[in-house]
């Protein structure tokens, strides 16, 4: 793999480490940081020229600032003759702008997807995208990664008894049923109404989980109003404990007040995002890496082998 270079930016240095580890190479070169006015400033401590460069960098908060550093670095590596450049996002910020939900609102994924188009990127390579369209605002190849295979491996390893899968909202179904058959476990839905970003209502739920071991599938954890009034509205309902698992723990604002103060028994996550001091502050949280996945694609993607069957 002596063509193979892998940098990071400064978003998810830990992740990458790990990555670098699986892949047996080490963390390249570069100096990514910030003038005093907030402008960006990266310098490749490397030589790239004709090198298959991975760029490993998640648009997790601050998100402009972690997206400029991704654009900044697939520029500099353009400009140093890189024979190819993959963006490595294990989290894509701004997923959640897949579409105009309101009149003269963006499309930023979109809008996304072409600044890293144009800045030189020649394939991106995500994992657990919130909406799986988003593919197609590329016109480069892109690779959805799923961190299904880590969460299922910990829910067997944890659980012996037959659990109950719930998608916490219609949108979700086809995730919690992927999960269900795969566990030979049942099924449940949430009915949640939204009355506005980052508010919802949970009204009722579609399935059987009176007395039963439920574990609550998405793909993302933002200010955990969603998780927390589903297991609330599961336990209501009957449940006799609540878990939940997602991939990525954005965690903001009262996040992690609203699961310490929940019925969630426990809340398992990736390492797709830093959650820094916070598995301290919230014992609850119980993370798992995902190097193993994103190493084993990058590897893949630079011996030109099928990657089809991470697609788990």
């Amino acid at each position: 793999m002596k063509k193979l270079k892998v940098f990071s930016g400064n978003a998810n240095q830990p992740l990458a480490l790990e990555i670098c580890d699986y892949l047996n190479v080490p963390l390249s070169q570069a100096v990514v940081k910030g003038f005093s006015d907030g402008e960006t400033m990266v310098e490749i401590g490397e030589n790239v020229r004709g090198r298959d460069v991975h760029i490993i960098q998640s648009t997790c908060s601050p998100a402009h600032k972690n997206l400029m550093e991704l654009l900044i670095m697939v520029d500099a590596m353009k400009r140093a003759s890189a024979e190819t450049i993959t963006a490595v996002i294990p989290y894509f910020g701004y997923a959640r702008q897949d579409r105009k939900v309101a009149p003269r609102t963006p499309i930023t994924s979109k809008l996304v997807a072409d600044l890293l188009t144009t800045a030189g990127a020649d394939r991106v390579l995500t994992m657990d995208l919130h909406a799986g369209q988003i593919q197609g605002f590329f016109d480069i190849p892109v690779d959805n990664l799923f961190a299904a295979p880590v969460l299922l491996e910990q829910v067997r390893k944890q659980f012996d008894q037959r659990l109950v899968i719930v998608s916490p909202d219609a949108g979700g179904t086809e995730r919690a049923r992927a999960f269900a058959k795969r566990l030979d476990a049942g099924l449940a839905i949430i009915d949640k109404r939204r009355s506005g970003p980052n508010v919802s209502e949970v009204m009722h739920i579609i399935g059987d989980v009176k007395d039963q071991t439920c574990v609550i599938v998405d793909d993302m954890i933002d200010t955990a109003g969603t998780l927390c009034q589903a297991a609330n509205a599961l336990k209501e309902h009957g449940a006799s404990a609540v878990y939940a698992c997602a991939s990525h723990p954005v965690l903001s604002g009262p996040a992690i007040d609203r699961i310490m103060d929940s019925c969630l028994e426990q809340v398992i996550i990736t390492n797709t995002i830093p959650v820094d001091g916070k598995l301290e502050e919230c014992p609850k949280l119980k993370q798992l890496s995902v190097a193993s996945l994103l190493g084993e694609a990058i590897k893949r993607i630079y011996s030109d082998e099928s990657v089809s069957s991470l697609f788990v």
